[in-house]
């Protein structure tokens, strides 16, 4: 399988690293620091998971078109950093090409190819001027949830620090021939897959915990298990969840989990630094929108009130500003 990784940061480098050890040809597209120490010195891969660690020559640029046509384009990039990359994107689309955006929090193709009653509506808050939804076909994209955890340690060196999970699925529920193809690379390259009939419920699954542990982890700086071991902070987080889980309900979306079978579900990340965290701490803007702006737009869509997850939205805002982080 020919795979281009669009966004090798720490998700999408994981991802292109374990395909590259499992026989793919995989290309990477980067840019700044990072770019420059792949090219100088290869992709040093840290795998805390499995046994794959080492450095990886694989080709990168920061142009997608001095590569040709793939079978698949995984799309690792910052949800914010989306929008100017989709139309960039025409030199690596070949006839048969599947683009897996594997992205934190609401994608901007969530009512499309499906989403119930509210088919066809546009997401201001990730596409305000319906841009995104023109640059690339919804019929190339399969969906996909990450639970894992990785981090760019320094330019050209990645850590992978726990999960193994990918679910994918087609955005119509289908069951179709490239599903299959795409979850069995995945799966010789040693993740745990899980192909659904039902991508958006899966999303949400995950949604709700980023909606909730991601803000909270930015403020206080926290990590995961020292956000689930202090009480009084998990009553912010069982409130912003069940805020979460309304919304979801409203469009249609059964959680099929409890607030605390979620936060068990958080649990079991132990001791990850999670991303707004990492993006704050390095000067880069959080993914806010697609995290926790778009939810309160859906919330607003369907009459919900999410007092709690608006205070964190705030807060986050005011302190990306205080920090002189501009988008």
């Amino acid at each position: 399988m020919k795979v281009c990784i669009v966004g090798a940061g720490s998700i999408g480098a994981t991802i292109g690293a374990r395909l590259a050890r499992a026989g793919s040809e995989v290309c990477l597209i980067a840019r700044g620091e990072h770019l420059r120490a792949i090219r100088a010195d290869g992709l040093a891969f840290v795998d805390l998971v499995g046994s794959g660690s080492g450095t990886l020559r694989l080709a990168a640029s920061d142009e997608p078109s001095d590569f040709g046509p793939q079978d698949l384009v995984v799309i690792g990039l910052k949800a914010h950093a989306v929008g100017s990359m989709l139309p960039r994107l025409a030199p690596l689309l070949g006839s048969h090409t599947a683009v897996l955006p594997a992205l934190n929090g609401m994608p901007w193709w969530y009512f499309q190819r499906g989403g119930g009653r509210y088919v066809g509506t546009q997401l201001r808050s990730l596409d305000p001027d319906g841009t995104m939804s023109q640059a690339l076909d919804a019929s190339r994209i399969v969906g996909c949830v990450v639970h894992l955890a990785a981090e760019v340690l320094q330019p050209g060196r990645v850590q992978y620090t726990a999960g193994r999970r990918l679910i994918i699925g087609e955005l119509d529920g289908s069951d179709t021939k490239r599903l299959r193809v795409i979850a069995d690379a995945l799966r010789t390259a040693g993740f745990e897959m899980e192909v659904s009939s039902d991508i958006r419920a899966d999303m949400w699954r995950k949604l709700i915990g980023n909606l909730s542990y991601n803000p909270v982890a930015a403020l206080t700086g926290y990590r995961m298990d020292q956000i689930c071991s202090d009480e009084e902070v998990l009553q912010v987080i069982r409130a912003v969840l069940r805020e979460g889980m309304e919304v979801a309900e409203r469009l249609g979306v059964s959680i099929g989990m409890t607030v605390e079978q979620r936060i068990d579900v958080a649990r079991q990340l132990g001791p990850a630094r999670i991303s707004m965290l990492q993006d704050l701490e390095a000067g880069r803007p959080p993914e806010l929108a697609a995290v926790v702006g778009a939810v309160i737009e859906l919330a607003d869509l369907t009459g919900v009130s999410v007092p709690a997850t608006r205070v964190l939205h705030a807060l986050v805002q005011a302190r990306t500003r205080a920090l002189g982080i501009v988008a």
